[in-house]
């Protein structure tokens, strides 16, 4: 079982880039590629929280779980 990220999906339904998400956010765009290519073991929720907001979608939208 694994937990697959999904912000390059979600991203891309916005037309949003990384760029863009970094300014919103004030996440660097380092650490979102990170989290985009799914090399994070964890996430903070505030870090979700301010993704969300910024990409108006539900922490369910960027996560998924896979058996």
């Amino acid at each position: 079982m694994e937990i697959i990220v999904r912000l390059d999906r979600v991203m891309a339904d916005r037309k949003m880039q990384l760029n863009t998400l970094s300014e919103c956010t004030g996440i660097s765009t380092v650490n979102l590629s990170k989290l985009k290519t799914g090399k994070v073991k964890a996430v903070r929720f505030s870090t979700l929280e301010v993704i969300c907001k910024c990409l108006e979608c539900q922490p369910g939208d960027l996560l998924e779980y896979k058996d």
